[in-house]
């Protein structure tokens, strides 16, 4: 059976998705969605929530992007163990995991959501509220990776497939400033790792739709 995937280059969360397919060469067939009205219909079916990305493989439907990878590993499973063997190993790894999620990609959408309210719908207090938890996330990670190439001493793993997407569109939301040397050399090694860097590109045709104006890097 071949997997498909819908959801979108631009995504945070399919994107997340798509490195875990890349990390382990997994084939699949990519539904782009809002391309065709035939993929958008397919979609609306299986989607409870309407939410990307969404993958599918015979009469298996799987939503959110963390139990997809997970899903690929229970019957995917390629050279890269993104989720340890270890139950010890794992949990730090689904705790980073959800770290990234909640504490990072959350506000970041926040901030990024904000930008596209019409004047006078706009959230100042929430935006602020989610900068503050941003520059705490910052902070705690800060110490976090000191002596780490990765977020776990499990290697790359899933907590460092959520990180890419989430500190990628974060610092161009709410910059990694000089406070965060470790935190912005992290970011960097991610963004090196060939499996998140096809990501980039292949995003990149749709930076003009960045709502905070797409910064001249990465």
């Amino acid at each position: 059976m071949t997997i498909q995937l819908f959801g979108h280059a631009f995504s945070s969360y399919h994107w997340k998705a798509l490195i875990a397919l890349y990390e382990n060469g997994t084939p699949f067939v990519f539904r782009e969605v809002g391309s065709d009205p035939a993929t958008m219909d397919e979609f609306g079916r299986l989607s409870p929530m309407g939410k990307f990305p969404l993958l599918v493989e015979g009469h298996r439907v799987v939503f959110e992007a963390t139990a997809i990878i997970e899903y690929l590993a229970l019957y995917h499973p390629g050279p890269i163990a993104l989720i340890p063997a270890d139950p010890k190993a794992a949990l730090e790894v689904r705790m980073l995991d959800r770290f990234f999620d909640n504490y990072v990609m959350t506000p970041m959408q926040k901030v990024v959501g904000d930008a596209l309210r019409p004047e006078g719908g706009k959230d100042p207090h929430g935006v602020g509220e989610a900068r503050a938890q941003l520059d705490k996330a910052y902070a705690w990670l800060e110490g976090h990776l000191a002596g780490r190439d990765w977020a776990t001493g499990a290697g790359f793993s899933l907590a460092d497939v959520a990180a890419a997407p989430s500190l990628f569109y974060a610092d161009w939301a709410h910059p990694v400033d000089g406070r965060f040397p470790t935190v912005a050399a992290y970011r960097q090694r991610l963004l090196a790792r060939p499996s998140v860097a096809r990501g980039v590109d292949e995003a990149r045709p749709f930076r003009p739709y960045f709502p905070l104006g797409a910064p001249d890097r990465d």
